[in-house]
C-alpha cells in the first residue's frame, strides 16, 4: 500500500514540478506517430475502414502498455526502488495537470485586452474555430476544457493505476499506459468524418465513462457544493460526447455560470457566461479537485490494499534497510 502511494505521489510531483516534456521527449507524441502513420485508407469502402478501424483500437494502444509495462518489470528485477521509479514516471508521463492549468489561466488573463492573443492560446485547449468568440466565449472554451482534461489528463489513468499498483506495478503501468494511448487514439481518429477512427471512438467512450463521473464528483466536492452534481444531470448529456458532459455541467452549476459551444451546447443556460472573475475561480476550483482526484485515488489503494490483505511493502523496506 505505502509502495503504490509513494509512487503516485512521486508522480503527481513530477508534473507539478516540471509539467509536460518537451514534445519531441514525450512518449505520448510517439505514439502519436504511429498513430498518424495507422490514419490511412485500408479499404476502399466504408465497412472496410470500420473494421480496419476495430483492429486498431484493440491492438494499437497494447503496444504503450507493453512498452510501459515491460519497462516496470525490469527496472524492478534490477532493484525494487528502480522499478517503483519507473512505475512513477510512467504514471507522470499519462497525466497533465501543471500544463492545463497554467494553460487555461493564460487564456483567461489573456481575454481581459488581448482577444488575438487568447484566440491563438484557446487553441491548444479546444478545436472549435476561436476567430469570432467574445472574450467570455474564450473563457467559456478555456474552463470546459479544463473540466473535461481533468478527466482525460488525470483521473482516467490515476484511477486504474491506484486500483492495480498495491498487487502489481508493472500491470499499473501497462493500464495507464493503455488508457492514454486509446485517448490518444479517439482524439487523433474519433471523428465522424474518420470511419477508421469509429472504433477507437467507442472505446473512449466506454474506458472515459466512470473516469468522467469521478471527475465531476471531485468538482463538486472541491467546490463544497455537492448538490452541483445533482443539478448537472440536466445538462450532463447535452453535448454530443457521453462523458465529457459530466465534468463540464458540475463546473458550471459549481460556479453558477453558463458554458457554451456556440451551436453545439449550452450547459446551465440561465445563467450568464462566464467573467474574468469567474474564469479566474474555474481554474482554481479544476485545481483543487485535481487535488481532491488524488485523495479519491488514494482512498482505492487503500481499499485494495485493506482488501487483498497486503501489508507489506518491499520499497518501503528498502528505505528502511
Amino acid at each position: 500500500m505505502l509502495t503504490a502511494l509513494a509512487v503516485i505521489g512521486l508522480a503527481v510531483s513530477l508534473d507539478l514540478l516540471i509539467g509536460e516534456p518537451p514534445t519531441a521527449a514525450h512518449p505520448v507524441a510517439w505514439f502519436g506517430r504511429l498513430v498518424g502513420a495507422l490514419d490511412r485508407d485500408w479499404s476502399a469502402t466504408e465497412r472496410g475502414q470500420r473494421l480496419a478501424g476495430v483492429g486498431i483500437a484493440a491492438l494499437a494502444p497494447l503496444v504503450p502498455a507493453a512498452v510501459a509495462g515491460g519497462a516496470v518489470l525490469a527496472a524492478t528485477a534490477v532493484h525494487p526502488l528502480a522499478g517503483g521509479v519507473v512505475a512513477a514516471v510512467v504514471l507522470f508521463l499519462t497525466i497533465s495537470i501543471r500544463s492545463l492549468l497554467e494553460l487555461t489561466r493564460t487564456v483567461v488573463a489573456a481575454t481581459d485586452g488581448d482577444l488575438a492573443d487568447a484566440r491563438t492560446q484557446v487553441r491548444g485547449l479546444v478545436g472549435r474555430d476561436a476567430s469570432t468568440l467574445s472574450a467570455a466565449e474564450l473563457r467559456s472554451a478555456a474552463v470546459e476544457s479544463a473540466a473535461e482534461n481533468l478527466a482525460d489528463g488525470l483521473v482516467a489513468t490515476v484511477l486504474p493505476f491506484a486500483v492495480l499498483a498495491p498487487v502489481s506495478l508493472p500491470a499499473a503501468a501497462a493500464i495507464a499506459a493503455w488508457v492514454k494511448g486509446v485517448n490518444t487514439l479517439d482524439s487523433m481518429l474519433g471523428y465522424p468524418s474518420k470511419p477508421v477512427g469509429t472504433a477507437s471512438a467507442r472505446l473512449d467512450d466506454l474506458v472515459m465513462f466512470l473516469p468522467a463521473r469521478v471527475a465531476a464528483i471531485a468538482i463538486a466536492i472541491a467546490a463544497a457544493d455537492p448538490l452541483s452534481l445533482a443539478r448537472a444531470r440536466a445538462w450532463a448529456q447535452v453535448p454530443p460526447s457521453p462523458n465529457s458532459g459530466w465534468p463540464m455541467a458540475t463546473l458550471a452549476c459549481a460556479l453558477a455560470i453558463r458554458l457554451e459551444k456556440p451551436g453545439v451546447y449550452t450547459l446551465n443556460p440561465d445563467a450568464a457566461l462566464p467573467t474574468l472573475a469567474d474564469g479566474e475561480r474555474g481554474v482554481s476550483l479544476v485545481g483543487r479537485a485535481a487535488g481532491v482526484s488524488i485523495v479519491i485515488a488514494a482512498g482505492f489503494v487503500v481499499f485494495v490494499s485493506t482488501g487483498l490483505g497486503l501489508d507489506s511493502s518491499p520499497l518501503v523496506e528498502v528505505f528502511l534497510t
